[in-house]
């Protein structure tokens, strides 16, 4: 992916501090593992708490935590004050989501000033691909005082 320059020289302390206010990822056990400009990798436990009806993780739960990846990816290359929201998303489950760890990265393909583009990645322990996704990231810039 391209290399990009962060508009916020603390967009890794603001990605950390953002995550860390996101109670659903601290109830899956989502912890970010790696921070980069226009770049998030979240690690995620397996958790028979989160599986479905065969005993695999379940998608709803792996989906969250990869659209955060990639909400935050987007956000590491916006203005402080500004934050993401998502806007839309497609992902394709390629293989079964066995394993004891996952690997969800978010990567910016295209930053724009009002929307971002993403891509996702799911990859279990052994490095296989579970899912792929993609996203379109709105970015809110800070409100001006009137």
């Amino acid at each position: 992916m391209g290399h990009f320059k962060p508009r916020d020289p603390d967009f890794e302390r603001r990605a950390r501090e953002g995550f860390a206010r996101q109670t659903a990822m601290k109830t899956i056990g989502a912890v970010i593992e790696n921070v980069a400009p226009g770049t998030i990798e979240i690690g995620l436990p397996f958790s028979d708490q989160f599986v479905q009806q065969n005993g695999y993780m379940h998608a709803g739960i792996l989906t969250a935590a990869v659209d955060t990846a990639c909400g935050f990816a987007a956000m590491t290359l916006t203005e402080a004050g500004s934050d993401i929201l998502t806007v839309e998303y497609k992902v394709n489950f390629v293989a079964p989501a066995k394993g004891s760890r996952f690997r969800c990265s978010g990567q910016v393909l295209k930053a724009g000033k009002t929307l971002t583009i993403c891509e996702g990645k799911i990859i279990a322990e052994d490095g296989s691909l579970v899912a792929a996704m993609l996203t379109t990231m709105m970015v809110m810039r800070p409100q001006q005082p009137s």
